[in-house]
C-alpha cells in the first residue's frame, strides 16, 4: 500500500488549498478512505471521509461546511476541498486507508484504518 499527498502549501485566511491522495498497491475502490490532521496543540485528529464509492461523506464539525472530501475510483486519487481557512487549520494532513468499505466511529477511530501516507503540510497564515 502507498499513499502519497500532496497539494499543501501556505494559504492566508480565509483561503482555499485543494489535497490530493494518490493511491496504489491496492484495490481502491474497494475501501472507504478518510483525511486526518496532526498540529502541535490539538494532536491527531480525524477530518473527513469518503465511503468506497462516494456515497457517503463525514467531517468532522470544525470543518463541515468548509471542507469537501471526494474521490476518483478511475485515478485512484482521494482529494480534499479546503475553503475558507482558519489558522487553526494549520496543520500535516494525511491520508489514511480505512479495513472497509464503509467508514464507522468507534471511540478510537485509527483502530478502523490501517495504512497512512506521509503528509502534506498546510499553513494557514497572513
Amino acid at each position: 500500500v502507498q499513499l502519497v499527498e500532496s497539494g499543501g502549501g501556505l494559504a492566508q485566511p480565509g483561503g482555499s488549498l485543494k489535497l490530493s491522495c494518490k493511491a496504489s498497491g491496492f484495490t481502491f475502490s474497494a475501501y472507504a478512505m478518510s483525511w486526518a490532521r496532526q498540529a502541535p496543540g490539538p494532536g491527531l485528529e480525524w477530518v473527513s471521509g469518503i465511503s468506497n464509492d462516494g456515497s457517503d461523506t463525514y467531517y468532522r464539525d470544525s470543518v463541515r461546511g468548509r471542507f469537501t472530501v471526494s474521490r476518483d475510483n478511475v485515478k485512484n486519487t482521494l482529494y480534499l476541498h479546503m475553503n475558507s481557512l482558519k489558522p487553526e487549520d494549520t496543520a500535516l494532513y494525511f491520508c489514511v486507508k480505512a479495513v472497509g468499505p464503509k467508514l464507522s466511529f468507534p471511540t478510537d477511530w485509527t483502530t478502523v484504518h490501517d495504512d497512512w501516507g506521509q503528509g502534506t503540510r498546510v499553513t494557514v497564515s497572513s
